[in-house]
């Protein structure tokens, strides 16, 4: 997993500042409203483990049920698992407080809020990302029962096409935030759509700046923890049939790169709407891999403990939501993605499947997030079945 460390950094040429203002500092603390705490640990939960398939000496558990649409994950420096919602309209806290390995225990920290699918912690502070703001609940951790949260900056745009947002902070200390195409194909006007940016949380005032561009819908991303630079899933675009364009796994080696939407999709496939307004193919940085077509990888991670063999340290772990634009379903499922000493993606290779019965094309659990427990064991989310994964390993 990606946890802090600090590093000099500066910024490179192709950055972007953005003209949006944004408040002179932040807005005053608001009352969550909730803070509830509620008992989780007889929670039943409808999920089909025996059909879940693993490699040799790995096993998947419910770490946590009752989690409605669980979707993005962060993980405090005591342990405590935060996960954002999508579809609904709250934040949520999970503790293990017995220490049995499972959560026990769900705080809803914030309510009523705006697709809060993203969530972020650093230096004791949780914060989470709706569709245009970005919130900070100070002190989190010491305030599961009464929580609060200020708004650090309500600038982003307010589509909420691919406006559901993933953020994590980077080796710089910067908080990362992508900002969707606002359509499934087109071409923006305004600069900010269809980018990873950057945002200063610790300085009032600051505007977002643009890292990557043409990146349609990110909902996952990490830094390689020796190399430093950023990886990231993009979802390909619809509507081109069953097994074009694949979606994909870029890496940023330079700030202010184009990954190549709208115009180029795969490294390879010009778009047949856009493509001619575009560069040549050769303009734009290739995937580091393609993924497969409609799979929708969402949240990835480098994997960095000690618990799974060796042959998993500083590989990417990678979670396929599934794909709803294909006459036959494919992805429900969770791969890694063999990276070699060059940074060069080298194959890919099921880490977890079972999610969707491919005979009979049922689907019972759609896997969103992974996030890495300090044991060294995996969580998963599931916003399908509602839950929270564990997979651990032992030879």
């Amino acid at each position: 997993m990606n946890y802090i460390k600090p590093i000099i950094f500066s910024l490179s040429l192709g950055i972007i500042s953005l003209s949006a203002s944004c408040q002179s500092k932040p807005q005053e603390s608001q009352s969550s409203g909730v803070g509830n705490k509620i008992d989780i640990s007889n929670t039943k939960v409808d999920v089909k483990l025996d059909q879940i398939k693993l490699q040799p000496g790995f096993k998947i558990e419910v770490w946590a049920g009752d989690v409605p649409n669980a979707r993005s994950m962060a993980i405090s420096d005591n342990g405590i698992v935060f996960v954002g919602n999508r579809q609904g309209k709250n934040v949520y806290a999970l503790v293990d407080e017995n220490g049995d390995g499972k959560a026990d225990t769900k705080y809803i920290l914030a309510d009523g809020l705006k697709m809060p699918n993203g969530v972020a912690y650093k230096d004791g502070d949780l914060y989470v990302a709706e569709v245009s703001r970005i919130l900070r609940f100070k002190d989190i951790k010491n305030t599961l029962n009464n929580p609060s949260y200020e708004v650090v900056y309500d600038q982003y745009p307010t589509k909420t096409h691919h406006g559901w947002k993933f953020i994590a902070f980077g080796p710089d200390g910067m908080l990362y935030v992508p900002v969707g195409a606002p359509c499934n194909i087109c071409e923006s006007n305004e600069e900010i759509f269809a980018s990873i940016t950057r945002l200063d949380v610790d300085t009032p005032g600051s505007k977002p700046e643009i890292v990557a561009h043409g990146v349609r819908n990110t909902v996952g991303f990490d830094w390689h923890p020796e190399t430093k630079e950023l990886w990231f899933t993009d979802n390909g675009r619809d509507m081109m049939g069953d097994d074009i364009p694949d979606c994909e796994l870029n890496r940023v080696s330079a700030d202010g790169q184009h990954f190549g939407y709208p115009y180029w999709h795969a490294g390879t496939v010009k778009d047949p709407d856009f493509g001619s307004k575009g560069k040549e193919a050769s303009a734009y940085v290739a995937p580091a891999a393609n993924l497969g077509a409609h799979v929708a990888p969402l949240g990835m991670r480098f994997y960095e403990g000690e618990m799974f063999p060796n042959s998993f340290q500083n590989q990417i772990i990678i979670a396929k939501h599934g794909s709803w634009n294909r006459s036959k379903k494919v992805g429900y499922e969770v791969v890694m993605a063999e990276i070699d000493g060059s940074g060069n993606v080298t194959g890919q290779q099921v880490f977890a499947s079972g999610w969707l019965d491919d005979a009979s094309q049922e689907v019972w659990g759609r896997p969103v997030d992974v996030q890495e427990l300090p044991d060294g064991s995996l969580l998963i989310s599931d916003d399908m079945a509602n839950c929270i994964y564990r997979v651990s390993y032992s030879k």
